[in-house]
């Protein structure tokens, strides 16, 4: 099944929103950041690869965007790595036929997602690059860059089509893909990250859970992270490996 996808409603819009599809992201509602998405976003994003239903052929179609709306203060843009919130609609160009919305889903709260790293589409990842909490925009995405010529049946998306998404983002806040994560987790500053530097990052996340958890359990999450991320099991992460931002400095 492709990867889940997410929308935004836009003030002044209907509340009720028709055409669901259940495209969910797997995240799930943050609420307060609490320790299960703390938990479920890690090992998630720790494992991430390349969102399902997009095309690998290089194309020369673009993602076309239209800002509606971008505050005039804005002093911090998203960019890959970082975890965002937003609400967004998805239409059929062809047709202007809503698919997704996000409002019916999670008792209408906004969805939360890492950027550039193939929790959405790859056309929302790039549609949603440089934006600031507040702005809102309206975009096109064409079949390269969303589901291809397979298109998404249980979506009701057909083969080759184009979509328009209409955008709000609310919240942009360090995600556990930034440079800044990785940098906090390289304690010895050596570029790369040892099975002590994560198990001592796993530990104190755990600290900020109520339950108590068991150090088999620690373990065994620190086993996962390797086993999906040391892709050449030199027993170090890379920053490659580690998938951060190609152009952030280290």
């Amino acid at each position: 099944m492709p990867a889940t996808r997410r929308n935004s409603i836009l003030p002044g819009e209907p509340h009720a929103c028709r055409h669901e599809i259940g495209l969910t992201l797997g995240l799930g509602y943050l609420g307060t950041m609490h320790f299960l998405f703390r938990l479920a976003v890690l090992l998630s994003l720790w494992s991430c690869s390349n969102a399902q239903g997009q095309t690998k052929e290089e194309s020369p179609e673009e993602v076309k965007i239209e800002v509606l709306h971008r505050p005039e203060n804005c002093s911090k843009t998203s960019r890959k790595g970082d975890l965002l919130n937003a609400h967004y609609d998805g239409y059929l160009a062809k047709d202007g036929s809503k698919f997704y919305c996000s409002r019916t889903q999670d008792e209408g709260h906004p969805k939360w997602f890492v950027l550039g790293v193939g929790h959405v589409i790859k056309g929302l990842d790039i549609a949603m690059m440089d934006m600031c909490p507040g702005e809102k925009r309206k975009v096109i995405i064409p079949p390269s860059f969303a589901y291809g010529k397979e298109g998404y049946a249980e979506g009701k998306i057909p083969p080759n089509a184009t979509l328009m998404f209409e955008i709000e983002l609310y919240a942009v806040t360090k995600g556990p893909r930034s440079i800044e994560t990785f940098k906090e987790i390289d304690t010895d500053n050596d570029r790369q990250l040892s099975k002590a530097e994560i198990e001592l990052y796993l530990q104190k996340d755990f600290e900020k859970d109520a339950k108590p958890r068991d150090k088999s359990y620690q373990n065994a999450v620190l086993e996962d992270i390797f086993k999906k991320n040391d892709h050449n099991r030199d027993g170090f992460i890379s920053p490659k490996e580690y998938n951060v931002h190609q152009h952030d400095e280290l």
